[in-house]
């Protein structure tokens, strides 16, 4: 495999993408989907790179995920929660990341609660930065490998596709970018949750609007559903969740609206029968557990990509 002209240092957002860009990681992806089925899963691509995986927030699949895309490319990868760093002891987070560049890593892995931590290392540091999630702003390869799951559902074409992406939409980085990266690759966006969960200027977004879910759902390709960030809430944005279940849970009455076949998504960790019914998690139509699967082919390709561009330059 050979890079393209890459122009980044780092990934700390998909709206910094090019369409060539984003079809040349999902490419890459595909091919490293490949390792993925081997009897043994490994490649010396990145033999000798140091990946620090620095999560300031808890996570399973995002830190996993990237933790077996490492080592599935021979990469040397360390592990620091927040628990275990001296972010507990009142260091700064500028602190901490000069601290860890000192070990000479190639890559640090950032997820952190704060919007923009990912691109204050970014600023600071010489190694590879990305963004496995800031606060509300970004989560890039989550929106990547939700793309690479739907282009091969879609065998390939995502151009004119719809997507309609429900629930709590003011506090999902995930839903920022994925508007930016489905947008970018031709396909329109639908938004659906509950109007105190709607960011400020959401009507300047490229996506419409609805207030009602079966016109959000009629026709549409593919149903992504998020998960309801209760943690990130302030009091009187949300009704009770037994209100919020009646009116914003993904149940297949919704889906039957949809286009034949159309895929259901969901970045997890799922709150059943809140934001999408049990049955409904667990139907044919349902991607969840391929999303998981196409995490460590998206995160090798993004890992594999920054490596061989620290490698050249």
């Amino acid at each position: 495999m050979t890079t393209p002209n890459w122009r980044h240092k780092d990934l700390l957002d998909t709206k910094d993408l090019s369409p060539s860009e984003i079809l040349y990681l999902l490419d890459t992806a595909a091919q490293f989907e490949e390792v993925n089925t081997r009897p043994v899963k490994k490649v010396p691509t990145l033999r000798g790179k140091g990946v620090i995986l620095f999560f300031a927030e808890p996570s399973t699949r995002t830190k996993t995920s990237f933790d077996i895309a490492g080592k599935r490319l021979s990469a040397d990868t360390f592990s620091l929660a927040k628990s275990g760093s001296s972010l507990t002891k009142g260091e700064s987070l500028k602190d901490t990341a000069l601290t860890l560049e000192a070990m000479a890593p190639d890559i640090i892995v950032i997820r952190h609660s704060s919007s923009g931590a990912a691109a204050f290392l970014a600023d600071r540091l010489a190694c590879s930065i990305v963004n496995a999630g800031d606060g509300w702003h970004a989560h890039p390869t989550q929106a990547l490998l939700d793309a690479y799951t739907l282009r091969k559902h879609w065998q390939g074409e995502m151009r004119g596709k719809t997507v309609v992406i429900i629930g709590d939409i003011m506090h999902s980085r995930v839903a920022r970018s994925n508007m930016h990266l489905l947008t970018q690759l031709g396909a329109k966006v639908r938004l659906f949750g509950p109007r105190t969960l709607l960011p400020k200027g959401v009507h300047n977004w490229p996506v419409t609007v609805y207030d009602d879910m079966n016109k959000a759902v009629k026709d549409a390709d593919a149903v992504m559903c998020l998960r309801l960030q209760l943690e990130r809430q302030q009091a009187g944005l949300l009704p009770d969740l037994s209100e919020y279940a009646a009116r914003f849970c993904l149940q297949q009455k919704h889906l039957d609206l949809a286009a034949p076949g159309a895929p259901v998504l969901h970045p997890g960790p799922i709150n059943r029968g809140l934001e999408i019914s049990s049955d409904l998690a667990d139907a044919p139509e349902s991607r969840i557990l391929d999303q998981v699967a196409a995490g460590v082919a998206v995160r090798m390709a993004v890992l594999f990509t920054l490596g061989m561009r620290n490698e050249a330059a």
